[in-house]
């Protein structure tokens, strides 16, 4: 087989894998516009996700905004700008690189896992037994998942967000030598509602990206112990490479967005 040939069967294998997942994704909205769904179980699913993740959520939130904050500090500082420094570091934080770096941590965290647990209901048999019982997995297993994945990271990446904030003032006293007040006082000045709006956008769409991917690598897992191994390899990957793909296009809507209400 040449080289061409085996790009053409990689380009078919993921369309067709794209595929398949949107068309997953519409049988789930599908169900979810109805409401027929257990609230107990998708509560259930958001209390789980939420302690599981939420060390590492804040972990990761306090450390992207400490950083943030020392890479401006050594731009800022060339311009006698260290007044700006809170509100520059906030307004990168929110508009890009928190969003990404947290998504990141959730896909690793709540991603595999889930894929993981789905995977071996599949290959057990679990999920074909509920279809044995007259229910309908999508439903009863697939649903609440989803719902629970999405509303938990949502609220995940904006805490992360909320708590960068923390993390730069921190760097702020210590790396800069500048007070909280002088770090906040500018932030109100650079990050506009149209920042804060792009950022929880953004969170909303990874969050989405992430239970999508992730309970459909899990619920088509075949090969036993091992494929359910490849089920969680492919979700991490997917999931990585959808979300940095899926940031490109949130920008671009965003800016673009912006850029009609400025004009208008």
């Amino acid at each position: 087989m040449t080289y061409v040939s085996h790009l053409g069967l990689q380009l078919v294998s993921f369309f067709d894998e794209l595929g398949r997942t949107v068309l997953f994704l519409k049988d789930i909205l599908k169900l979810g516009i109805k409401l027929d769904v257990s609230r107990k179980s998708v509560f259930e699913q958001i209390w789980r996700v939420t302690v599981q993740s939420l060390p590492t959520t804040a972990l990761a939130g306090f450390f992207v905004g400490a950083i943030m904050a020392v890479q401006f500090t050594l731009q800022v500082k060339e311009f006698g700008a260290l007044g700006f420094l809170g509100g520059l570091a906030t307004s990168g934080t929110f508009r890009e690189v928190g969003p990404l770096l947290i998504a990141f941590m959730l896909s690793g965290k709540v991603g595999a896992f889930t894929a993981a647990e789905l995977g071996t209901m599949q290959v057990t048999e679990q999920i074909d037994a509920i279809r044995c019982l007259g229910a309908n997995p999508m439903k009863e297993i697939i649903l609440p998942r989803f719902i629970g994945i999405v509303i938990a990271s949502f609220f995940l990446l904006a805490f992360g967000l909320m708590l960068s904030v923390g993390g730069g003032v921190l760097v702020g006293i210590v790396f800069s030598n500048i007070s909280p007040e002088e770090y906040v006082r500018h932030i109100p000045t650079v990050v506009t509602f149209p920042s804060i709006a792009g950022g929880l956008y953004k969170c909303f769409v990874f969050a989405t990206l992430l239970a999508t991917i992730c309970t459909y690598k899990g619920y088509t897992t075949r090969g036993g112990a091992k494929g359910v191994g490849r089920s969680v390899v492919s979700t991490s990957v997917a999931t990585m490479v959808g979300i940095v793909i899926a940031d490109w296009l949130t920008s671009l809507t965003a800016e673009a967005v912006l850029m009609f209400f400025i004009r208008g």
